[in-house]
């Protein structure tokens, strides 16, 4: 589609371009923020809540203790494996200050997970909650890293508060396992160490890699996208230009430092990292970090201490919210904005949250590798459910059918995205690059797309055989790689089937040895080497699978007796 295409199709108030010019690094709109809003609550956690201004100091002690008492230089890379807590903002900021490249890790990945992670990115540091010690302890020596700063849940509170929540947490809940790494230097001490010592400046450019953001891939095993400066300080204007729509009064929807946000999806993943890390920054919005939000009845308890604006989630936990006899007692008359994204929204679901927020649920669209905000819904009654919207500004879109021509509006084909969010590459596998990338910047999403004539983007299908429970990507071929190395195993395949809470579902379809394997050794195997959400839930023993004569498995005649 033509650049101008869809300039008439904007909600009133949403500029149409953006400009890259405004900041040079996430650096700057990170500091430029503290400053403005620097009495303003940025983060709250667990009854503790820190001001712009605190988040500034906090995160500057960290920069200072990783430039002055390690021997890390701009560009190494920093891993961060931490679920929402406020450690979370203090040490990717901190870091990114210090001029490290940060490396987003989920707290629950298995070893083998966080080991081809660790390897992959040649991480060199790690910070990290003293519940996944156990975890890092085993991996460690298959790694590069050389620095452990290990948090405690406790950390940021007052002496005794925080004294008493460790006590509890590792001795009456017992969520800290057995384990011995005396190098490790704690948290509390880094920022102690760090205090006072001001930052190296640094000389860094839009261009810079900020991020590694794994992603799953093809090949099954997780790919590092580069997200550079450039490309997150792009979507966190590009995110703020749609959040400038006009309202019914006139107004902008978000005002400046005077939203809530409520933060309950995982911040180390790209949707939740980018809208309740990067975009709440720029605009000086407080942001309520939910740290188990499996709890239901906890987030709900949470959520009565706040007249909060926004809630940014995704099908199942709207769901799971719905379900629960206390969320109707909530007070809903502040919000304004409930976002989806990672995964579709199901138009019950949606139904059901406007009728008991009286808030329309705003569904968009992206990927990793598009930092990750490619296409978003105008707010309120101007929305369309079934949609992903319309491209953010500054993003250009088409279809092209299998042989790269671009389809006309209305055809199906797969959606290319170009902007300045698309990723820079995918660390050091220039192979993969090229296949997603091309020389004119155009992004092959991998998803099918029709456009249509007002505009509105509709998903109707994914060329890969891509699963997503629950806004998480699992890939069938990285199940089948690691189930085909059980010993009694002769050939697997995984597909993904619908399922009522989670969207999607990983389902395992195994032909065993001579020897018979049962479900039972099955579930156990896989429980140890994924991840929760990658762990199939059904699991079917089959005599065959049907393959081509070449013998590739058909997934899709899977999908169909499924």
């Amino acid at each position: 589609m033509q650049p101008d295409f869809w300039n008439d199709k904007r909600p009133a108030g949403v500029p149409l371009d953006i400009d890259m010019g405004e900041f040079k690094s996430v650096i700057e709109v990170f500091e430029r923020s503290c400053k403005k809003f620097a009495d303003r609550p940025a983060f709250s956690n667990m009854g503790v809540t820190l001001t712009y201004a605190e988040l500034e100091r906090q995160s500057a002690a960290f920069a200072g203790y990783l430039q002055a008492h390690t021997d890390l230089v701009p560009g190494d890379r920093i891993a961060v494996q931490m679920p929402n807590v406020l450690h979370y903002p203090i040490a990717v900021f901190g870091a990114l200050r210090a001029g490290l490249i940060v490396v987003n890790t989920n707290p629950l990945y298995t070893a083998r997970e966080m080991r081809h992670q660790f390897k992959d990115s040649g991480a060199r540091a790690l910070v990290y909650l003293n519940m996944f010690g156990q975890k890092v302890q085993e991996v460690l020596p298959d790694t590069d890293i050389q620095y452990l700063i290990e948090a405690k849940m406790g950390d940021l509170m007052s002496t005794a508060k925080g004294w008493l929540v460790n006590t509890v947490v590792s001795k009456v809940k017992k969520m800290v396992p057995e384990y011995s790494l005396p190098q490790a230097i704690s948290f509390k001490s880094a920022l102690r160490m760090g205090r006072g010592l001001g930052i190296k400046p640094l000389k860094v450019s839009l261009d810079d890699t900020a991020v590694l953001q794994y992603t799953g891939g093809t090949t099954g095993l997780a790919k590092g996208a580069m997200l550079t400066h450039g490309n997150l300080v792009a979507n966190m204007q590009q995110v703020r230009a749609c959040l400038a729509q006009l309202g019914p009064d006139g107004q902008p929807l978000l005002r400046e430092g005077q939203e809530v946000m409520i933060a309950p999806l995982p911040l180390y993943h790209i949707y939740a990292f980018t809208a309740n890390c990067m975009c709440m920054m720029v605009s000086g919005n407080h942001n309520v970090l939910i740290s188990n939000p499996r709890d239901i009845a906890g987030f709900i308890k949470e959520l009565k201490n706040w007249r909060f604006s926004a809630l940014l989630g995704l099908n199942t936990l709207f769901v799971a919210l719905m379900e629960h006899p206390d969320f109707k007692t909530l007070d809903f008359s502040s919000l304004k904005l409930t976002n989806s994204g990672g995964t579709a929204l199901v138009k019950a679901t949606a139904e059901r949250w406007e009728q008991m927020t009286g808030c329309r649920i705003t569904e968009g669209y992206g990927l990793t590798e598009t930092s990750p905000v490619a296409c978003t819904n105008p707010y309120g009654d101007q929305s369309r459910l079934g949609t992903v919207g319309l491209p953010v500004p500054g993003t250009l879109l088409k279809v092209i059918n299998d042989d790269g021509v671009e389809q006309p509006m209305g055809e199906r084909g797969e959606l290319c995205i170009k902007g300045p969010q698309i990723m820079k590459g995918y660390w050091l596998k220039p192979e993969a690059t090229a296949e997603v990338l091309d020389a004119e910047g155009w992004f092959k999403s991998g998803d099918i797309a029709v456009i249509d004539p007002d505009g509105f983007v509709r998903i109707v299908d994914r060329k890969k055989d891509m699963i997503i429970v629950s806004g998480f990507n699992v890939y069938p071929n990285e199940i089948e790689d690691v189930v085909m190395a059980h010993p009694k195993v002769a050939n697997c395949a995984v597909i993904g089937v619908p399922d009522e809470r989670s969207g999607e579902a990983v389902k395992l379809f195994v032909v065993a040895r001579e020897t018979g394997v049962s479900l039972e050794e099955l579930k156990a195997y896989c429980k140890e080497n994924f991840t929760a959400y990658k762990v199939p839930k059904h699991i079917v023993l089959r005599e065959s699978l049907p393959m081509t004569p070449v013998g590739k498995i058909l997934r899709r005649e899977l999908r169909d007796i499924a």
